[in-house]
């Protein structure tokens, strides 16, 4: 039988298996029948609820525009799938391609998607995050509780962390008239993801809000009374203030422990991948059943110099959905590279900010349109002389063209005029705060002598 035969074969009588009920699993099982594939197709997700819709539970959620069960994902068509909800999986098993699930089920596929995302980083001492109004906005049951717990006017609230989801939290927190305190260790709000200059604006603009922003600081405890209800936060400067609810937003961790005994290079920083979206194993080599599309995802981009890049973007998910789901169903000179690059966009405090590309990947910014006095500008990336990446504020209309000078390699600072452009531009160091987890990566022992024998496995699992 030849391989166009097999192909075909595949497409007809095949069984796929998506781990991750998500908006990259639900996208990719659409993209798959829209493919022609015609065979088994199982969905697999811890959550009782079909796919639903993350960004609006920090922002429309919250505000109770929208009520947390109307965020299902709208459906593209019928992918006639056997859904196998509220069960967690808890293994993969690539001698005898099966899925296991927590349950014990075994579900055996011949490709496989792992979709599985993100979960919400906890409260690290777990008596405290257990306390009546600690909570953390990952999931519907999450937002539902802290827009209740809102509506009922705390007299004020603690967010913990000043990344994009703990800022859309305090804007929510503001636009109630409800008093908010945000704590982040970092010099600034949204600094990891933005570098320093944008970090100040942010800073400005949550203090023009009545944001009781504190930064340099670190929460060392969360208190409560008898009745189990928070109270009080402590700070390492010794400070402390009373608070009814308090919200932590330290970040997301990549939901990959399930995979530890699979042999696949998958940690901390996610599924290693390729551009195609086949993972990894932890030997460096390309699988040809396993995928992976989403914020599990880490994928090489050629643009920023072929290095693996996770991204927790809506967009990014449904493109790598797309381009595994293609790519399953394909033969190898028919296969797509992933090679968009990424968008994020937040609005908190009456401004919309937008990013395209990866701003982490710059080593300088300058303000190239706008005021940033009137938060209305556009704020270019460069790396080692070219473009990498743009942010814009209430100015989003021009980010179509920053990308393509992304994608052109153009010179950094943009030579060419634009709009509005301030004068005096000049560039200065994006300041991005240092790694703090490169030491909790994958720890690998290589074993054998022979080419053949040579191997990798894992001496230590992350946590």
């Amino acid at each position: 039988m030849t391989s166009a035969e097999n192909l075909r074969g595949f497409k007809r009588d095949g069984r796929i298996v998506i781990v991750g009920a998500s908006l990259a699993g639900l996208r990719a099982a659409e993209a798959l029948r829209d493919e022609g594939f015609t065979g088994s197709l199982t969905m697999i997700g811890d959550e009782s609820a079909e796919p639903y819709d993350r960004p609006p539970l920090s922002k429309q959620v919250l505000t109770g525009w929208v009520p947390a069960d109307d965020t299902t994902l709208p459906r593209r068509r019928d992918i006639d799938a056997e859904w196998l909800l509220g069960v967690p999986a808890d293994g993969l098993d690539l001698a005898t391609n099966h899925v296991r699930l927590a349950d014990g089920r075994e579900i055996p596929f011949d490709r496989v998607l792992i979709s599985t995302g993100v979960r919400a980083r906890p409260w690290f001492v777990e008596s405290e995050a257990d306390l009546d109004g600690v909570f953390v906005v990952r999931t519907r049951e999450h937002a539902a509780g802290l827009q209740r717990a809102l509506a009922a006017g705390p007299s004020r609230v603690l967010v913990i962390g000043a990344g994009f989801t703990g800022s859309e939290i305090a804007s929510v927190c503001r636009e109630r008239g409800i008093p908010v305190t945000v704590a982040e260790l970092a010099p600034a709000p949204l600094v990891g993801a933005l570098g320093a200059m944008i970090g100040d604006v942010a800073a400005d603009m949550q203090r023009a809000h009545g944001v009781d922003l504190r930064c340099g600081v670190k929460v060392t405890g969360l208190e409560g009374d008898a009745q189990g209800r928070l109270r009080r936060a402590h700070f390492d400067d010794g400070s402390s203030i009373d608070v009814d609810v308090a919200v932590v937003a330290l970040g997301g961790i990549r939901n990959t422990e399930w995979l530890r005994d699979s042999g696949l290079a998958a940690g901390v920083w996610g599924i290693a991948c390729d551009t195609g979206c086949r993972a990894m194993t932890l030997d460096g080599l390309i699988t040809d059943d396993v995928f992976a599309a989403g914020d599990v995802a880490r994928c090489p981009n050629p643009v920023y110099e072929y290095r693996l890049i996770s991204l927790e973007h809506w967009a990014n998910a449904v493109e790598q959905a797309e381009v595994a789901a293609h790519n399953m169903v394909s033969s190898q000179a028919d296969r797509w590279p992933h090679l968009t690059l990424p968008l994020f966009w937040s609005i908190q405090f009456g401004v919309n900010i937008k990013s395209v590309g990866v701003p982490t990947f710059a080593d300088e910014v300058a303000v190239t349109q706008g005021s940033v006095a009137e938060r209305r500008f556009v704020a270019a990336y460069g790396y080692r002389g070219r473009v990498t990446a743009a942010v814009s504020f209430n100015n989003a209309k021009w980010l179509d063209h920053y990308r393509q000078l992304i994608e052109t390699a153009a010179p950094f600072p943009p030579p060419c005029p634009t709009p509005d452009q301030p004068a005096g531009m000049k560039p200065v160091p994006v300041d991005f705060p240092g790694p703090t987890l490169l030491a909790q990566g994958a720890t690998v022992v290589v074993t054998g002598h022979d080419p053949g024998e040579r191997r990798v496995t894992a001496a230590q699992q992350h946590r």
